[in-house]
C-alpha cells in the first residue's frame, strides 16, 4: 500500500494497492478519498492485510500522481496496472477512456459508439464507475451527453475540480461548456 497526499481543494488523498506479479510491481487498485472517507481507510477495509510498502516503480507512480493532483500535465502509461483483472469489455472501455487527452472530455454515449456499441452508454458508465485505476485511467474525462458531470468515485466535487484543473470550463448551470467532444 502506498499513500499519496492530494492537493487541498482539488482532491483528497489517494492510496495505491500493489503487489509483485510476474517479477514486477503491478497496481491492483487505486482508491480515491470520498467525502468523510479517506482513501487509506477505504483501502484498508478492502485489503486489510496490505502492508505499507513501496519500490522505485511505485514511488515514481506516487510522484506522478501527486504531481497530477497538483496540476502538472502528466500522462500515465498502463504498464503498471493489472488490466487483466478487468473483463474484456471493461478493458476496451478503460483503454478508450485512457485515450482521451488532458483538457478534453467525451460522453458515455460517444465512448460506447466508438467501441461499436451504439446503445451502450449505461454499460460504459458502469465500467467507468468500477474503474480500478482512477487518475491513471482518467475516468473524470467522461461526462453525460447534456454536459453534466455524471458520477465519479471521488465525488462530483473532485471530478469538477480535476476537469477545471485541466482547463474545462463550466457554465452557470454547472454543465461543461465544451463544443468539441472527443470521439
Amino acid at each position: 500500500m502506498k499513500e499519496i497526499l492530494g492537493t487541498p481543494g482539488r482532491a483528497g488523498d489517494v492510496t495505491v494497492i500493489w503487489l509483485v506479479y510476474r517479477s514486477r510491481p503491478c497496481v491492483m487498485r487505486i482508491f480515491l478519498s470520498v467525502p468523510q472517507v479517506p482513501a487509506r481507510r477505504r483501502a484498508s477495509e478492502s485489503y486489510p492485510a496490505a502492508p505499507h510498502a513501496s519500490c522505485p516503480e511505485i514511488d515514481r507512480l506516487a510522484e506522478d500522481l501527486a504531481g497530477f493532483l497538483a496540476g502538472e500535465a502528466i500522462t500515465f502509461g498502463l504498464d503498471l496496472v493489472r488490466m487483466d483483472l478487468c473483463s474484456p469489455f471493461q478493458q476496451k472501455v478503460l483503454r478508450a477512456e485512457h485515450g482521451i487527452p488532458r483538457g478534453r472530455v467525451s460522453t458515455y454515449g460517444r465512448i460506447a459508439r466508438h467501441l461499436g456499441s451504439a446503445r451502450g452508454a449505461r454499460a460504459v458508465g458502469n465500467c467507468l464507475a468500477r474503474n480500478p485505476f482512477p487518475i491513471v485511467i482518467p475516468c473524470h474525462r467522461a461526462i453525460r451527453s447534456d454536459g453534466t458531470l455524471g458520477g465519479y468515485q471521488g465525488g462530483a466535487e473532485m471530478k469538477r475540480a480535476l476537469l477545471q484543473m485541466e482547463g474545462i470550463v463550466f457554465d452557470h448551470r454547472g454543465r461543461a461548456a465544451v463544443s468539441d467532444l472527443y470521439y
